[in-house]
C-alpha cells in the first residue's frame, strides 16, 4: 500500500508541475517589425537598457517575469529588449543606427539614444512604447513594477 502511495505522489507532482510551465515572453527584433505588421497591426514596446543598471535587473527579474505582464505583451504587443550598449547595426524606419563610443569603455546605441532621451537626457531602464506607426505614444525612464505596467499597457492595447 506504501508502494502505491508513493507512486500517485510521484504521478501527481510530475502532473503539477507539466501544468505550471513557466510562461516564456516572446520577443522581437526591429528589422522583424514590418512584417510582423503585415500580418497583425500592434503597438511595441521597447524595454531600453543596460547590463550595469541594477534597476535595469530588477525590471528583468520581477516585472518581465509576472505572468500577466508576459501574457499580455504576448497577445497585444510586439516586444522588443534592446541593451544600449550593444554594438549591432539596427536597420529600423529607413535608417541604419549603431553604437557610437562615448569614452574609452562606454557608449550608446543610436537607436536606444532616440527612443530612451526624455527632456534631452537618457537614463535607464526606459521604456518606450511606438503605436502601429511606428510613433512614440508613451515612455518612461525608471523602474516600473508589474502592477503598474499593466495598467499602463491595458490602457494603451
Amino acid at each position: 500500500m506504501k508502494k502505491l502511495w508513493h507512486k500517485i505522489i510521484v504521478w501527481a507532482c510530475m502532473l503539477l508541475q507539466a501544468q505550471t510551465s513557466i510562461a516564456q515572453l516572446s520577443t522581437y527584433q526591429f528589422e522583424q517589425l514590418d512584417s510582423l505588421h503585415k500580418v497583425e497591426k500592434r503597438n511595441t514596446v521597447v524595454f531600453i537598457h543596460t547590463d550595469w543598471c541594477k534597476y535595469c535587473q530588477a525590471m528583468q527579474n520581477t516585472t518581465f517575469k509576472n505572468d500577466s505582464i508576459i501574457k499580455l505583451l504576448n497577445e497585444s504587443f510586439y516586444f522588443i529588449d534592446l541593451n544600449a550598449e550593444k554594438h549591432r547595426n539596427i536597420s529600423f524606419q529607413g535608417q541604419t543606427f549603431k553604437y557610437t563610443p562615448t569614452g574609452a569603455n562606454t557608449g550608446i546605441h543610436g537607436l536606444a539614444e532616440q527612443l530612451a532621451t526624455i527632456d534631452n537626457k537618457v537614463a535607464y531602464p526606459t521604456l518606450c512604447i511606438l503605436n502601429a506607426d511606428k510613433l512614440i505614444v508613451f515612455q518612461y525612464n525608471q523602474f516600473i513594477n508589474a502592477k503598474a505596467l499593466h495598467t499602463i499597457l491595458t490602457r494603451l492595447k
